[in-house]
């Protein structure tokens, strides 16, 4: 008898590599909040879809728009 090895979802495509997208730019918020929750976490690779690559520059674009005030740390 086969045993089935956990649930697979469908796999995600990166959305910075289908726009050919080198830098992540902090100021664009409206992009940024795609990989945020509610409560202000960094959504996880394996979630988001991205590739480890953009999903570097993404965290580090958050942070950044985080210190400028742009983005909240936590959840109103």
């Amino acid at each position: 008898m086969k045993r089935e090895k956990g649930r697979r979802g469908k796999k995600r495509i990166c959305n910075f590599c289908v726009d050919k997208a080198e830098v992540v730019d902090y100021k664009d918020v409206q992009r940024l909040k795609k990989y945020i929750t509610e409560r202000g976490k960094i959504l996880p690779r394996r979630i988001s879809g991205n590739c480890a690559k953009h999903q570097r520059l993404l965290t580090t674009a958050i942070k950044r728009a985080r210190n400028i005030a742009l983005l909240p740390f936590t959840a109103e």
